[in-house]
């Protein structure tokens, strides 16, 4: 039985890895919005919400950056600027989907509850974690692989 689980975990190593590390820059990403937006900041009002949004995005990003370059990519581009710039970039692009979603549902169709935030949140969270790793996978730690194998 050990055996068998370690040659799933080795076969798909690197996506258990990224799930892992997707739960925790979900929480950070989630913990540092929920504590603007029950502090002071308020979700009904469109403006706060998007603010607390990109917040806790810039945050969630940088733990995010870090974690996949090393432990799930295990990186070694040396280009960190390079790297940093293509994740931040396909971020953005998660980022202005997230909004949408949150703008869409909470603002527009005006389910502003702490409920339907929490619930909007959640879901647009697991729609970014597999856009962010498709995405991570195939334009931004490919190079880092690359050099690696060199």
């Amino acid at each position: 039985m050990r055996k068998r689980f370690l040659d799933i975990y080795k076969k798909y190593e690197e996506i258990i890895v990224y799930l892992i590390m997707g739960v925790f820059t979900t929480l950070v990403n989630l913990v540092s919005k929920y504590a603007l937006l029950f502090t002071i900041l308020d979700a009904t009002n469109g403006f706060q919400l998007q603010v607390a949004v990109i917040i806790s995005w810039i945050i969630a990003v940088i733990f995010a950056y870090f974690t996949n370059k090393k432990w799930v990519f295990k990186s070694k581009n040396t280009d960190i600027l390079k790297e940093f710039t293509s994740f931040v970039i396909a971020r953005i692009s998660t980022l202005l989907m997230e909004m949408f979603i949150m703008w869409f549902f909470v603002t527009l169709l005006k389910l502003d509850s702490d409920l339907w935030v929490i619930i909007w949140t959640i879901i647009s969270q697991v729609i970014v974690i597999v856009v962010n790793y498709i995405l991570s996978k195939l334009f931004i730690f490919r190079d880092g692989k690359n050099e690696k194998s060199k």
